[in-house]
């Protein structure tokens, strides 16, 4: 998936939903997306550059609307303040190619870290283990 570096490319590959959450940092609708109640076995990748950012033993209920994961793969994503909107948050964004996939908030599973990885379902291809 090298087409991530020629932004023309990219822009046919993904769908317009996909191309607003990853190239310009919108957000999925809560609880009307394709991995908020999903829980299959398997890895999920960037939708973009096809990283691998988390694991299917991460993924929890948490009753957000959005996928929710307590950790990432480690080195495969990256944190950047956000002021957007009026608030103040922390972005979560592909280490590999820059693509937003959501926020990161501490009010996760406090067995696992107490983080929770807000993550669009728009910004991540599924893999199911083999």
């Amino acid at each position: 998936m090298d087409d991530w570096k020629d932004k023309e490319a990219l822009r046919h590959r993904l769908t317009p939903q996909q191309w607003r959450v990853t190239q310009e940092a919108a957000t999925d609708p809560p609880y009307r997306n394709e991995y908020d109640e999903h829980f299959e076995r398997g890895e999920y990748d960037c939708v973009v550059c096809g990283e691998d950012l988390f694991e299917s033993q991460d993924k929890y209920a948490s009753g957000c609307g959005w996928p929710a994961f307590s950790g990432a793969n480690e080195g495969k994503v990256e944190t950047k303040r956000d002021l957007s909107h009026g608030m103040v948050r922390t972005e979560v964004v592909c280490a590999n190619c820059g693509a937003h996939l959501g926020h990161v908030f501490p009010d996760g599973p406090p067995e696992k870290g107490g983080i929770r990885y807000c993550i669009n379902s728009s910004s991540l291809a599924f893999r199911p283990s083999e």
